[in-house]
């Protein structure tokens, strides 16, 4: 089977390429510069900076599988008018271009990476794939209307359609809070943090298991034009996380028993109110569908991937004293 993949150089991106790499795939990268990391048997179609009308005629010739994982995740001024629009044209339109091109060049099946902030923020039960989308913020907004052009055009050409919602997604280099969080567990001596009292439930996905999903996406018959929720179906709440990663650290960590109704009182007066919500409440799916549908089940659990994130990360601090 021969895959275009778009978002190559990303966290999940690279993650992917090494498990399609080892495969019986021919698999093909859209990127903005040619990269030396990837294997030899990947091919690289460099196309500069990604815009909507970008023509992908050539690329997508004899391709029966596009994996989209490209697309815009943050805004550096959130102050902006039109930042909807600035997702809108890489998250959207940019989507939906690749996607006609490929409808057009024969592809068969369009794997496509939202994200769970499509169903909404938070819940007090677990999302499931039928309830009704809830997107808040812009970012959020843009996937759900590329999704619902990828149906539509589904519905148009016959097109195969799979979409794929996670939640955070966790790994050895993981961006934002995730890789936050490693930097201070891993720390000689991690100042306290006032999350000791947080109970709430999350759900997250290990990169090994949403790779492992997405590659199920590619071939599997009953994937075809559905949505799916994924997650390692472990929901904890921050303070059981932090101290779960603590552990994989072999680290004491010390987490203050601060009300969490105080920390968010404080937040408001710094202008954070609507942040402190956000990372205190609870936000589970429930991924069960995935299983009966496609009898697909987490191949690692939480414990085994924060071990590999620790001692990826011990071997990388080794690397650097080395180097000094």
């Amino acid at each position: 089977m021969k895959i275009l993949l778009t978002g190559a150089t990303g966290f999940i991106g690279t993650a992917l390429i090494q498990e399609l790499s080892g495969g019986d795939f021919e698999l093909s990268v859209v990127i903005r510069h040619k990269v030396d990391y990837f294997p030899d048997k990947v091919k690289q179609f460099v196309v500069g900076d990604f815009v909507n009308n970008t023509d992908y005629s050539n690329i997508l010739v004899g391709i029966d599988c596009v994996i989209h994982l490209a697309g815009k995740a943050h805004v550096v001024d959130k102050a902006k008018a039109f930042v909807l629009n600035e997702f809108r044209l890489i998250n959207t339109d940019l989507t939906l271009n690749l996607a006609r091109q490929a409808a057009a060049s024969g592809v068969k099946r369009f794997v496509f990476l939202s994200s769970i902030r499509v169903n909404g923020n938070q819940n007090i039960k677990p999302f499931l794939e039928l309830d009704d989308p809830n997107p808040q913020e812009p970012y959020a907004i843009s996937k759900y209307e590329a999704e619902q052009g990828l149906f539509k055009l589904a519905k148009e050409t016959g097109l195969e359609v799979v979409t794929i919602r996670p939640p955070l997604v966790y790994g050895v280099n993981a961006p934002g809070n995730f890789d936050r969080l490693m930097n201070w567990v891993s720390k000689k001596s991690p100042m306290p943090l006032p999350l000791g009292l947080v109970n709430n439930s999350r759900s997250l996905v290990a990169i090994d298991n949403l790779v492992d999903f997405i590659v199920t996406c590619v071939t599997h018959k009953n994937a075809v034009n559905e949505v799916f929720l994924v997650s390692d179906r472990e929901d904890l709440s921050t303070t059981q996380l932090l101290r779960k990663i603590a552990k994989a650290f072999n680290k004491k960590i010390f987490l203050l028993s601060v009300p969490v109704q105080l920390m968010i009182f404080m937040a408001g007066f710094l202008g954070r109110k609507a942040d402190a919500i956000r990372l205190f409440s609870s936000l589970q799916v429930d991924s069960s569908k995935a299983k009966e549908l496609l009898n697909w089940n987490p191949k690692i659990t939480m414990d085994e991937q924060l071990l590999k994130i620790a001692k990826a990360q011990k071997i990388n601090v080794n690397i650097s004293n080395l180097s000094c």
